[in-house]
């Protein structure tokens, strides 16, 4: 079989080496010092002293892109239990074999190996996203918010502890942050939650926010409490107040970095605070620290530019907006001058102030944001009917979910970065249920380990 395999690639060179002459440069086969032994072609190579055997000594020239060649690779990579690259060709030619082309033969062979995907292959990946029109415009501070949940952090009601929860709002324009404390992460104490800030910060257009077991963090308790919040009855009340409710794709915190990111810098200030008096918290001052918290960080510089310089303006920060916010939209109609500053009429000159806010926010710190952090390069887009697992961060590799890919989600720009996929159920059949059980769930496709490709 590999003598016709190498006399259908290597009909010339074989002419040639039964006729006594010696291949020219540009044969494939000259840097081999090919010999034909026993009709096949073997490589002549220095090991003619060796004490090895021949098929050592004398390895056979498999061609490329043969299929010979790809069952005979695919054989001794299962040999050596779908190790890597080099232990693969080290088995090829412990075995009396010379692939031409090999080391690239086996690293497509690697790439399209379902076990190796499996057990090594990183999940997908796509081109950043460009960012929301909300984080693009000004907007009157609050406008349009990203939402989470974290803790809990527990408080002390006369000798019983109770476990507490912060609930943060962050306006995706300013920066600004905003916290209220929950007694419990129920739909009624979100909703109240809810009220609270609606009624200090105003109307609000628009609420970002996770979803599924990712909403609080990986904290297993929250997660379980999640799973009895009404999510329905929150879409209902925000739509009696005008407000859409968007949700990220289920376990993509990525996505909600906005908000996250301010999630860690609350509870650095928060953990530093109370360190001082462990255990000694009540409700009343957990709500404080929260105030005090929010204070701090809406004190934040939004850029770092001149911050050294002491000729520079003033940093901003989120404070400079929100703390002289105006019923009127931003940004506001007509023209303000610095004049105003002194004029006896209040609304001109928290007028310029805010113009004053937003043009050096364009200017300083949307500047900022412009730049892809990673992600930077467009890749495959998932296809119907590709097989997937589903990436469990609690779950070792392998035992991840397998599934389908049912239905993709395309973006503005065409890019495909959240995807349906229809996976089979954990929990055993009843006895004598012999019908298939199957969920359909949403997924990022950072949470995605490609197996099968449907081209």
């Amino acid at each position: 079989m590999i003598g016709l395999v190498q006399q259908q690639a290597f009909s010339k060179e074989i002419g040639l080496l039964k006729g006594g002459a010696s291949l020219p440069s540009s044969s494939p086969l000259s840097h081999l010092d090919p010999v034909l032994v026993d009709g096949l072609l073997r490589v002549e190579g220095r090991l003619s002293r060796s004490t090895l055997s021949q098929e050592l000594r004398h390895p056979i020239i498999l061609p490329k892109e043969s299929h010979i060649t790809k069952l005979i690779l695919s054989h001794y990579h299962t040999a050596t239990r779908h190790q890597g690259h080099n232990q693969t060709l080290t088995e090829l030619r412990a075995n009396g074999f010379w692939a031409l082309g090999g080391s690239k033969a086996v690293a497509r062979l690697i790439h399209k190996c379902v076990l190796c995907r499996r057990l090594r292959r990183s999940t997908e990946e796509q081109r950043m996203s460009e960012l929301p029109k909300e984080r693009l415009e000004a907007s009157a501070p609050f406008t349009h918010c990203g939402m989470d949940c974290f803790g809990p952090f527990v408080t002390r009601q006369g000798r019983k502890e109770c476990k507490r929860y912060g609930l943060i709002f962050t306006c995706l324009s300013s920066r600004a942050v905003h916290i209220e404390m929950l007694e419990d992460l129920s739909t009624d104490a979100f909703i109240n939650g809810l009220r609270c800030f609606i009624s200090l910060r105003g109307a609000v257009c628009k609420l970002r926010c996770d979803q599924g077991t990712n909403f609080t963090g990986a904290k297993r308790e929250l997660k379980e409490a999640l799973r009895q919040c009404d999510t329905k009855a929150l879409e209902t009340f925000l739509a009696d107040k005008h407000c859409e409710f968007i949700f990220n794709a289920p376990s993509a915190s990525h996505a909600g970095g906005v908000w996250e990111r301010q999630i860690r810098t609350i509870r650095n200030v928060l953990n530093a605070t109370a360190a001082q008096c462990p255990g000694r918290l009540d409700d009343a001052s957990l709500r404080t620290l929260f105030y005090e918290a929010m204070a701090i960080v809406n004190s934040r510089p939004l850029t770092v530019d001149g911050i050294s310089d002491p000729q520079a303006p003033e940093p901003l920060t989120p404070n400079h907006l929100i703390l002289m916010k105006s019923k009127v939209a931003l940004p506001p109609p007509g023209k303000f001058v610095k004049e105003d500053v002194y004029a006896t009429k209040r609304w001109r000159r928290v007028q310029y102030l805010a113009e004053q806010f937003w043009s050096r926010w364009k200017r300083e710190y949307l500047m900022s944001i412009s730049l892809r952090q990673k992600w930077h390069a467009p890749r495959r887009n998932l296809k119907l009917n590709d097989i997937v697992i589903i990436k469990e961060d609690v779950l070792p590799r392998c035992q991840w979910q397998l599934a389908r890919v049912v239905e993709t989600i395309e973006s503005e720009d065409g890019a495909i970065r959240r995807v349906k996929v229809q996976a089979g159920d954990r929990k055993p059949a009843k006895e004598g249920d012999h019908t298939s059980r199957h969920s359909i769930i949403e997924r990022p496709i950072q949470k995605l380990v490609v197996l099968l490709e449907n081209e």
